[in-house]
């Protein structure tokens, strides 16, 4: 019994103690981290490719990429890297800040806008405030999930 008891404490100790060491590996990026740098590169990438092609798009996914679009429909990689029927004009890539949770998962969230042409031909500003989830598999990060969200444009 005693035996037990001494099992279960230490594995309950070490429990804890791997998620406390967990807990503090997350961290908000610095200005000057290169994966950070690196993951918001590849945010601007996709940002962009609304307005003009961006070769090398595909890798930026992975293949089990799933998305969610303001309207709360789902999208898989290949509808994310398929160019627009009518492109936007003035993509501007907004502040992006990247959460790291570990060595392998982070979590960009960032805001872009565009000009859009409407079902009746006109064309408005469109504004986006968005979260990505990127994931280090295999040596690469990868775009894993993201959910996009219309918000108000600045004035």
């Amino acid at each position: 019994m005693y035996r037990k008891t001494n099992f279960i404490l230490m594995f309950c100790l070490t429990l804890m103690t791997s998620i406390s060491v967990s807990a503090q590996k997350a961290h908000w990026a610095s200005p000057d981290d290169s994966v950070a740098i690196k993951l918001i590169a590849m945010d601007k990438m996709w940002a962009e490719s609304n307005c003009r092609p961006q070769p090398g798009l595909e890798e930026v996914f992975a293949d089990d990429f799933q998305g969610t679009a303001p309207d709360g429909t789902r999208y898989g990689k290949e509808e994310a890297i398929a160019p627009l029927k009518i492109p936007d004009r003035q993509c501007q890539f907004g502040d992006v800040k990247v959460h790291f949770w570990g060595d392998n998962l982070a979590i960009a969230y960032g805001n872009e806008s565009s000009i859009r042409t409407g079902a009746d031909g006109k064309e408005y500003k469109r504004c986006l405030a968005w979260t990505d989830i990127w994931l280090k598999r295999d040596g690469k990060w990868q775009l894993i999930a993201a959910q996009d969200n219309v918000v108000e444009c600045p004035k």
